[in-house]
């Protein structure tokens, strides 16, 4: 039933003064209570791509874990930063996923396209590996030096663990950087993706390599 102001106020004037005071404040509320903010805009990073054709698949499978990450990297937001002391995050943008959930995938269908070996992802798959790649993720943020656009700089360590003893077959620190010509989110996440494919094509021919040439 809606009823006018008229007899809103008629019935109120039956009301305590205590009881008036609420039923005034309530009537204003909604037009007081903060509006939720917008959802971030969501950017996602791809695979390398740039492989030879034609490339034989060898008989070697790799299972590849999910980054280890500090908290301020383990978040779906995109960090950036002014010094190297500091880190922050820019306003109403993220990734897809949580940063290193979204390394994974897009370094499991790296190693896809590149067909040199089986990339399989995670402790959760059921098939037997005969290595493990394991990355520690130590930057990957928007560098600012001055009032322009920023640099992303990537850097990770990343270690091939032979899975039947678990011992490290091979380390190497991979690291990615790109210019970013304009200072505008679509074209910060251009530059991320750019760097990070980067490193992701290193990763690849280098873990095929290794393995390669390991015997078996």
């Amino acid at each position: 039933m809606n009823l006018g102001y008229h007899e809103i106020f008629g019935a109120m004037r039956t009301l305590p003064l205590a009881l008036l005071a609420a039923a005034l404040m309530l009537t204003g509320c909604s037009d007081i209570l903060p509006k939720p903010a917008p959802p971030p805009a969501l950017y996602r990073l791809t695979a390398a791509g740039d492989f030879p054709s034609g490339t034989a698949l060898a008989p070697i499978q790799l299972q590849i874990e999910v980054p280890n990450a500090e908290a301020a990297l383990d978040t779906a937001r995109i960090a950036l930063s002014r010094s190297a002391t500091t880190l922050d995050y820019f306003a109403d943008a993220a990734w897809t996923d949580r940063l290193p959930l979204v390394l994974q995938a897009q370094l499991l269908a790296s190693f896809q396209n590149a067909h040199r070996l089986v990339a399989i992802a995670g402790a959760s798959s059921a098939a037997r590996s005969d290595a493990v790649l394991i990355i520690e993720l130590r930057h990957f943020e928007a560098q600012y030096g001055g009032s322009g656009p920023p640099q992303w700089r990537i850097e990770l360590n990343a270690d091939l663990i032979s899975a039947n003893d678990r011992k490290v077959i091979a380390t190497r620190l991979f690291t990615g950087s790109a210019a970013v010509p304009q200072n505008n989110m679509t074209a910060i996440v251009d530059g991320a993706d750019q760097a990070w494919r980067g490193v992701a094509t290193q990763i690849v021919n280098w873990a095929a390599d290794t393995l390669g040439r390991r015997p078996r």
